[in-house]
């Protein structure tokens, strides 16, 4: 007759839970170890570069792209794009003669990538709307303040000159580099392009009618001109027939076909005197 422990069952699960709990504590552990080693590891993409923080301290070092390590849990590296940077938009201000213009711009820009660190300190994230937005705008607007309407459709270049110098004067170049800036259009209000066309047509009309005025004076100059050389020319040869009679005769053989005339009238002169 075989007599059962009381405390054998208690044991067993007792053991089994030793073995649970034995399990589950290894495997918090390597994901603990995994989850640690995942956070130990950064890594920066190309054409960018990367800021290291350590509980809220900024790292002066400017990260380059690659793969590297930093302390896990309580360092982060914040990621900043160095590539060249477009900024197309539209901006709507006053010529000087209060005109509504409608300038669609192009800007391009790189962050300097040794500043990346001083511009996540010290302005953060958004750096475009700190560093560059309010100064594009300011440029814009006092550079089109300073033309007539007209005048700057025809100086359009010129005008997309003065932006960029404001632009490089009044961004800080100790973030920002390789500044440009393009006019990729520029709108008036529909009745004032009219008026500007009409006025075109205008003195377009203004300048034929101008011209035909010029040419019909010169036509009539040369005229004048003409009608005095021939009364000139006329002058000089009565006064020499007057001179020399002799003369007379010569222009008669100059004259002449050739040919006697068949007959003479009475006290006709023959146009040449054969007996000399």
């Amino acid at each position: 007759m075989r007599i059962f422990d009381t405390n054998e069952e208690p044991n067993k699960r007792f053991e089994l839970s030793k073995k649970i709990t034995k399990k589950i504590t290894v495997f918090g552990i390597a994901i603990f170890a995994v989850i640690t080693l995942i956070s130990s590891i950064y890594r920066v993409a190309p054409g960018h570069r990367g800021t290291l923080v350590t509980l809220g301290k900024v790292n002066s070092t400017s990260f380059n792209n690659g793969i590297g390590f930093k302390w896990p849990f309580i360092s982060s590296m914040e990621k900043t794009d160095v590539r060249t940077q477009v900024l197309s938009d539209k901006a709507v201000t006053y010529t000087k003669d209060i005109q509504t213009a409608e300038l669609t711009f192009t800007m391009t820009y790189n962050v300097v990538p040794e500043a990346v660190p001083a511009i996540y300190e010290n302005v953060g994230k958004e750096y475009q709307q700190k560093l560059i937005t309010p100064y594009l705008q300011d440029a814009i607007k006092d550079v089109v303040g300073i033309w007539q309407a007209q005048d700057l459709v025809a100086n359009r270049e010129k005008a997309r000159l003065q932006i960029l110098d404001q632009l490089k004067k009044k961004i800080d170049s100790r973030y920002i580099e390789n500044i440009t800036f393009q006019i990729a259009n520029l709108d008036y209000s529909d009745n004032f392009e009219k008026a500007i066309e009409n006025k075109v047509i205008a003195a377009q009309k203004a300048q034929e009618a101008q011209n035909n005025t010029r040419r019909i004076q010169e036509e009539a100059d040369q005229k004048v001109i003409s009608a005095k050389a021939d009364a000139e020319a006329m002058t000089i040869k009565a006064e020499a027939l007057e001179k020399n009679q002799r003369l007379v005769d010569y222009e008669a053989v100059q004259k002449w076909d050739g040919k006697l005339p068949t007959y003479m009238l009475g006290n006709s002169t023959p146009l040449l005197n054969l007996n000399k």
